[in-house]
């Protein structure tokens, strides 16, 4: 640790009410949190928000039991206890049912999201927030950065988004963890320390101690931040360029029938392989094709153009085809297994 370095400042009251401004008519809230210092932080600085307000929303603070550490039971309690303090309901919910032998993290997540939107959608809370921090943002990058992501992942977490239906909020992601465990430390609220965050286990802990090493060459969460920053701004600028080329192209004759392929041909690699992505997401599967999948498929095209050949291949649940001079995607017909299946 690097004594010559400041202390960090906590985040004051006035601050909070900043970063929280835009949810005070909002009906109800509803907070996740762990225990963790980061959830910790945003119980403790959104019950000084409310609080300041004549009539704000209501909040209900939620921690989800993933079932996966003794110790989770206990911190539950500890969140209970501080939430009890500052005025907040709370509930504790239980990710049930078996747990999968791996991407154990990935299903852990997808649970508590499902929860937290059940818990919210129970209270008409029309959002959930959470306490993703600048150094979250920086690890977020990282990770998808090594997966070879796109220009739409490398923008990283959104302050605002939505899951399962509901507002997924994010006030933090400019705040340095660091400034929320200070915020604690002022405050003398107590806070637990998981220790799967530290777990080798597991790729974000790996990429996680990594920071420290990336920081001193200059690439600190900071950094990652105003990177996530300007590809977002980026990547809207390429969805709006999409918008109109798919209206060019419905102009032109696109519509059930497909696209003209010449047409479509012309257009910028980046805008093509955004044009199918949605019409790909559409389709009749729940998981939409990766990036590298659409960006194959597309050099098969290209590829069946020059050549001169047919082209007809499957994705995701649907057939893209080239007949006519138009490119065209619609379901693919069901397997025959799968069809024999539905005549039993």
């Amino acid at each position: 640790m690097d004594k010559s370095a400041p202390a960090a400042e906590p985040v004051s009251a006035q601050e909070a009410r900043h970063l929280f401004a835009g949810w005070k008519r909002i009906p109800a809230l509803v907070l996740a949190v762990s225990g963790g210092p980061d959830s910790m932080a945003l119980l403790w600085l959104a019950a000084r928000w409310r609080k300041s307000l004549k009539n704000g929303p209501d909040l209900l603070a939620v921690t989800v039991d993933h079932g996966l550490r003794a110790a989770a039971v206990g911190e539950a309690r500890d969140v209970k206890r501080l939430a009890s303090s500052l005025g907040i309901a709370h509930r504790t919910l239980t990710w049930r049912g078996v747990k999968p032998r791996t991407g154990v993290p990935s299903a852990a997540r997808e649970a508590r999201y499902e929860l937290l939107a059940r818990a919210a959608r129970s209270v008409s809370a029309v959002g959930i927030v959470t306490a993703h921090t600048q150094d979250d943002q920086a690890e977020t990058i990282l990770m998808r950065l090594s997966r070879g992501s796109g220009i739409t992942g490398l923008a990283g977490m959104s302050m605002q988004t939505e899951r399962h239906g509901v507002g997924l909020l994010r006030p933090f992601l400019e705040i340095p963890k660091a400034r929320l465990v200070a915020t604690l430390n002022r405050a003398k609220v107590g806070y637990a320390d998981d220790p799967t965050n530290h777990d080798p286990a597991y790729a974000r802990s790996r990429l996680r101690a990594l920071m420290p090493m990336l920081a001193s060459e200059g690439a600190d969460a900071r950094t990652f931040s105003r990177l996530a920053m300007r590809l977002s701004r980026a990547d809207a600028a390429l969805e709006r360029m999409t918008d109109g080329a798919e209206r060019y192209l419905r102009l032109r004759g696109g519509a059930a029938s497909g696209f003209d392929i010449s047409l479509f041909s012309t257009m910028a690699e980046e805008i093509q392989v955004r044009l199918l992505r949605r019409v790909l997401a559409g389709g009749v599967t729940a998981h939409p094709p990766e990036l590298g999948q659409i960006e194959t498929l597309l050099r098969t095209l290209a590829q069946a153009r020059v050549e001169g050949r047919r082209f007809k291949q499957s994705l995701a649940g649907m057939t893209v085809s080239v007949e006519k001079e138009r490119l065209m995607v619609c379901p693919a017909p069901p397997r025959r297994g799968v069809q024999s299946a539905g005549r039993g």
